[in-house]
């Protein structure tokens, strides 16, 4: 099975305006639009072999060239799946396949099967090329000021973005890999002796301050929006949007003195010193610090108004009514003091699909064109239109979701209930907002009236799919998945080639893509590296968490943080809201517990597939709880009369998952440890 892309997005595209000539030229041109990491040349060569380093820091232009250079080796965060950078939701309970771990570069599911380890990492294996990009930001500050063509307004906007992409890389090292080696601003030769190099880890803490701190400095000399063709640079948003991530990480549990991180980390200590790699001791304010960053991404403003807010769509003649039986009063005002006024399905589903413009969309606090997500949807499509049919959801995300008035499956309403009793034939059942249901099967009634996330995330049996780039036999299908159906286990053309939960994700698929047929195509995707949603799950959360009020310096004002209702209220109201949800009660307010169990919950659904819930259970600690629950589905093994029947999938793979404490970071690579011998390895981890 080969990954094959949209021709169309491999495409450079150049930035308007710019007038240079010959070699230099067409590199710049590529390095100035920050796109798909695919679109960056190999600028370390170019400069080592064309230009020579000493000749970059003669002029602006090509200073500003390096520097965006150095991002090419940041992979596309979009690629979560395939030949992915990190272990993402193959990793997790919200997904599962029978695609080959590691013949076809599944390296989520070789994961948790137990097939990586410190010699072999596969795609995972991002630590050279984070230091590379390290070195790199390291020689721009030093260096920048030898450019005599480089004004004071220029050497600040290169401070602020050599920053950020510094302080991103320590990012994506601290969160898959632990607690790495801080460089400073120290310039390594690279000619130097092997020793020249030896130097301990920090600890979990000491990287997360200094992470949180130069992301702060870069903040203060980014630009807080950038154009419709700059898309995908990161802005101040972006910069105060890791560092809410970051600090919600270092308040939850696992790294703030948790019962299991004691089990888990009580004994790593630093060889050089006996430090703990993650201190045990629980500090509260921790969660006001995460508040307080959250609230400063929540108050940004441009021209007077918010800079960031939750992508909406107007309601029209096709948004179906809002239910009549919810409690909250509330509820009936328009968005975004309640559910009116907009359309929920399209509101969400958008935002993903390729419909919605990603450039202009004011969700996203940060976020990058990705060619993965085009090719992503392959796994996904039925093998009657040319797809893999094979990436899964698991019974456990379909579950989740609530019914439309709010009630959960398992306290469905008289008014909305939820049945597993039979079908309803699709004819019947209304669509909404542009959705269809099947006009030539049957609905499993445990499908109906479920909210709209729902609808735009899961592609179930019998589901419909329009494929409208495409006409006749290849286009309005609808898809089975029993065992004799077209696309179920037993006719498709790879035996591995089926969904084994019965379930597909059909997230980030438009109504137009199509794999098969005449001028078949697929919309362009984005990717929301940080969405305003999460935005406002991580402000509740960590209001949610506080017994007490603490004050946090933000931006030289002391403001006081606390256990606030309301404010916990407001945010996670918005995010129901824009599903078309109930808010939260009262009752639900008073118990911090129901909170957090409320906030995980809407943060598995709101995320799914966005890599998320990889870190979530882990700082959470409910990584072990969640993970030993068995995957289940529909019974793929059975004809339409037996289908719809919650089975643990018929495959070894279920008993082979590993759950396993070492699985909290992935390993240091074995050669790095060679390298270095002051390097501790990873708890659990061969050196």
């Amino acid at each position: 099975m080969k990954k094959r892309m949209n021709q169309e997005n491999k495409k450079m595209k150049s930035r308007a305006g710019y007038r240079l000539s010959g070699v230099i030229a067409a590199v710049l041109t590529a390095l100035f639009t920050l796109h798909a990491c695919k679109d960056f040349l190999n600028v370390d060569n170019y400069f080592s072999d064309e230009l020579k380093l000493d000749s970059v820091f003669k002029e602006k232009r090509l200073v500003e060239a390096y520097m965006w250079g150095a991002t090419s080796l940041f992979p596309d965060e979009g690629q979560l799946i395939q030949s992915q950078h990190t272990p993402g939701p193959l990793a997790t309970d919200e997904a599962f396949t029978m695609f080959r771990s590691i013949g076809n570069s599944y390296y989520g599911m070789a994961f948790v099967l137990g097939e990586i380890n410190s010699e072999r990492l596969y795609t995972f294996d991002t630590w050279g090329n984070m230091y590379k990009i390290i070195r790199k930001c390291n020689t721009i500050l030093q260096r920048m000021n030898e450019a005599a063509d480089m004004t004071t307004s220029d050497k600040i906007s290169i401070e602020g973005y050599t920053r950020f992409i510094r302080a991103y890389a320590y990012y994506n090292l601290l969160i898959d890999f632990g607690p790495p080696a801080l460089l400073g601003d120290e310039m390594l030769e690279t000619n130097a002796d092997i020793t020249y190099y030896d130097r301990p880890r920090c600890t979990y803490g000491e990287a997360v301050e200094y992470i949180c701190g130069e992301l702060e400095k870069a903040a203060l000399y980014m630009p807080a929006t950038v154009s419709v063709l700059d898309f995908g640079r990161p802005t101040r948003g972006a910069a105060l949007g890791l560092i809410t991530r970051l600090r919600l990480h270092h308040a939850s549990p696992l790294f703030n003195g948790g019962e299991k991180s004691r089990v888990y980390f009580g004994n790593w200590r630093r060889t050089s010193d006996g430090a703990l790699f993650i201190e045990q001791t629980y500090v509260e304010k921790r969660w006001a610090l995460a508040a307080a960053a959250a609230k400063r991404v929540m108050e940004l403003t441009y021209s007077g108004a918010p800079l960031y807010r939750l992508h909406t769509v107007q309601a029209d003649d096709a948004t179906p009514t809002l239910p009549a039986n919810v409690a909250d009063p509330a509820y009936y005002n328009d968005f975004p003091n309640g559910a009116a006024g907009i359309d929920h399905y399209r509101s969400y589903a958008e935002m993903f699909n390729g419909e919605a413009v990603a450039a202009t969309n004011p969700e996203y606090v940060w976020g990058r064109s990705s060619d993965a997500l085009a090719g992503l949807t392959r796994m996904s499509f039925p093998v009657v239109n040319a797809g893999w049919n094979g990436l899964s959801v698991t019974q456990k995300v379909v579950d989740a979701y609530e019914m439309v008035d709010g009630h959960t499956i398992q306290n469905s309403s008289v008014d909305y209930p939820y049945s597993e009793d039979g079908t309803a034939a699709g004819s019947t059942v209304p669509g909404f907002s542009g959705y269809r249901f099947t006009t030539e099967g049957e609905v499993f009634k445990g499908y109906l009236n479920r909210e709209k996330r729902f609808y735009a995330s899961i592609g179930f049996c019998e589901c419909f799919w329009p494929c409208e780039s495409v006409t006749g036999a290849d286009a309005n299908l609808t898809v089975k998945y029993y065992i004799d159906a077209e696309n179920g286990k037993n006719n498709t053309r790879d035996p591995i080639n089926y969904p084994p939960t019965g379930y597909v994700i059909k997230k980030t698929i438009h109504p137009l893509d199509a794999w098969q047929g005449t001028n078949n195509r697929r919309m362009n995707k984005a990717f929301g590296i940080i969405r305003y949603a999460e935005i406002l799950l991580s402000y509740a959360e960590a209001l949610n968490n506080l017994t007490s009020a603490h004050t946090v310096e933000t931006d030289g004002t002391p403001v006081i943080f606390e256990r606030n209702k309301e404010e916990i209220r407001k945010a996670i109201n918005q995010v129901r809201y824009r599903a078309g949800l109930p808010g939260v009660s009262d009752p639900d307010l008073d118990d911090p517990k129901r909170i957090q169990a409320i906030i995980e919950k809407e943060r598995m659904v709101e995320f799914l597939h966005e890599n998320r819930r990889y870190y979530d259970v882990r700082r959470w600690e409910t990584y072990e709880d969640e993970e030993n629950i068995p995957v289940t589905g529909m019974n793929m093994d059975a004809n339409r009369t037996g289908f719809y029947t919650r089975v643990i999938p018929n495959t070894s793979r279920i008993g082979s998952r590993v759950v396993h404490r070492r699985l909290m970071f992935l390993p240091i690579p074995k050669n790095e440890l060679r390298r270095l011998p002051s390097f501790d390895q990873n708890p659990g981890w061969d050196n």
